[in-house]
């Protein structure tokens, strides 16, 4: 069968590998190509290198390396580091298992048999956990970085909009009168509630595994204490056999990822319905839309449309980590390795989502008009109506209940129902008075709503200030 491992093809066993004393064959080439994760996580050659310099240094401590031996190897790594950067193909090793199979191998090339020495006292499984927190760690003010600067596009955009009134729905009908700058805050206060979860996820990454072993602890009085901080971490894993094999820090990295793709995806949505003919409130711009292969007119919002399909693929790599973590039992099992490339690949995928969306929503351009005119339809002051009533002393209740017969009987006579007479009004209840007219418009109704988190535009303007002021403390430029 086509692709199937072949049972009986075997090569001689390589003595380079990082287990394979106890072997009298090599692995099955079939096997060994599907075992293997160098493809992936040679991703991580940053952070197995940083930690190969603390562990050096950590076993001249213990007298396993002295300090000439010490410096040779960590000029060693630096070198590994720099041929990494420089030349392409060196990366491209078909012998290599993993990343720490590759770097052992290297460092062997460069100084023989003391390369060896390095992994005295250590074991993968506390390897590739150190490596994998490090890299959330980092992985994680990427994005927060990328968010403080969305929202500050928000922002931007709110300061230069604060004219502009729109209508506000709820159930995706016309509800009341808002700002349009209103709307764009809204978003963007979403936004920065990811950066909590973010913060949490290296929170939940920064403890250092090194000097855990396989499972039971280092043989060598290693100074773990010393390890963390150089490597940047605040603390040590508490539990050997807890710190091989949880990946608590990598779910929570992957729940933050997915809540910021549910607030893009629900950005694009709005997006994608505002550039329909439909609405025509926004007009999108060349550079981040498409045309049709077959129809010359169309402008496609695909940089939203593809933003809202991609959160799928987030959502799908937490729910894969959490399938393949509920089935284990206590310590490192192999499985383990299925954590890093789905992880990888939605950290790629929700930067560029980010910056995308941040492009698009600052080239957009807001059709002042339209909006204008959605928010100038008369029925979404009816909440300001009964607003009236009760100021002038009526239940809200039953304020509710007569602007509603009041817009039944205009809708049945078709009329506005803010041009009836009030003598009319006044059948419906004699609350009327001839001032209920005055006050009755966009303005006004924009106006009423000045509590802090409203939607007036001095409320407005505080929380863009209010939002200036979190962005500095972010690093970000409002």
């Amino acid at each position: 069968m086509a692709g199937a491992i072949e049972t009986t093809k075997m090569t001689e066993r390589k003595d380079d590998r990082l287990w394979g004393g106890r072997f009298e064959r090599a692995p099955n080439a079939g096997f060994d190509a599907f075992q293997g994760s160098f493809a992936f996580d040679q991703r991580l050659l940053p952070h197995e290198l940083a930690v190969d310099r603390a562990w050096a240094r950590a076993l001249k401590g213990v007298g396993i390396l002295n300090a000439e031996e010490v410096r040779q190897t960590v000029a060693a790594l630096d070198r590994i580091a720099k041929r990494a950067q420089k030349e392409k193909t060196f990366l491209e090793s078909p012998d290599a298992e993993d990343v720490h199979h590759f770097v052992e191998s290297a460092l062997v090339e460069e100084l023989g048999p003391l390369g060896w020495k390095l992994h005295t006292g250590r074991s993968r499984n506390e390897l590739v956990a150190t490596d994998f927190r490090l890299f959330v760690k980092d992985a994680a003010a990427q994005i927060k970085t990328a968010i403080a600067e969305l929202v500050s596009t928000f922002v931007t955009l709110a300061k230069v909009n604060l004219h502009v009134p729109m209508a506000g729905m709820t159930h995706m009908q016309h509800a009341q009168p808002i700002l349009l700058s209103h709307f764009l805050l809204a978003h963007a206060e979403a936004f920065l509630r990811d950066i909590p979860r973010l913060e949490s996820a290296a929170a939940s990454a920064d403890a250092c595994p090194m000097g855990s072993g396989a499972l039971a602890g280092c043989s060598f009085p290693i100074d773990r204490e010393a390890v963390a901080r150089e490597l940047g971490f605040s603390r040590i894993t508490a539990n050997s056999l807890d710190a091989v094999s949880d990946r608590d820090f990598a779910l929570d990295y992957l729940f933050a990822l997915a809540g910021i793709c549910t607030h893009l995806s629900r950005l694009a949505e709005d997006f994608v319905l505002f550039a329909s003919q439909e609405f025509g409130y926004v007009l999108l711009p060349d550079e981040f839309s498409t045309g049709s292969s077959l129809m010359p007119q169309k402008k496609n919002p695909d940089a939203w449309e593809l933003i809202r399909g991609k959160t799928g693929r987030i959502t799908g790599a937490l729910v894969g980590l959490l399938t393949t973590l509920k089935g284990l039992p206590s310590s490192y099992q192999r499985d383990l390795q299925e954590d890093k490339e789905a992880l990888f690949a939605a950290h790629d995928q929700v930067a560029a989502m980010l910056a995308v969306a941040t492009g698009a929503l600052s080239a957009t351009k807001f059709r002042e008009d339209k909006l204008n005119c959605a928010a100038s339809n008369s029925a979404l002051l009816a909440t300001e109506a009964a607003d009236y009533l009760v100021r002038k002393g009526m239940p809200f209740r039953q304020a509710h209940d007569v602007v509603g017969k009041l817009l039944n009987q205009a809708e049945r006579e078709n009329k506005k129902w803010t041009e009836l007479p009030v003598a009319e009004l006044k059948k419906l209840s004699p609350v009327f008075e001839d001032d209920f007219s005055n006050g009755l418009d966009v303005e006004a109704a924009l106006a009423a709503k000045s509590v802090p988190g409203g939607t007036a535009r001095e409320s407005v303007r505080a929380a863009c200030k209010e939002l200036e002021i979190k962005l500095k403390k972010l690093g970000a430029k409002p």
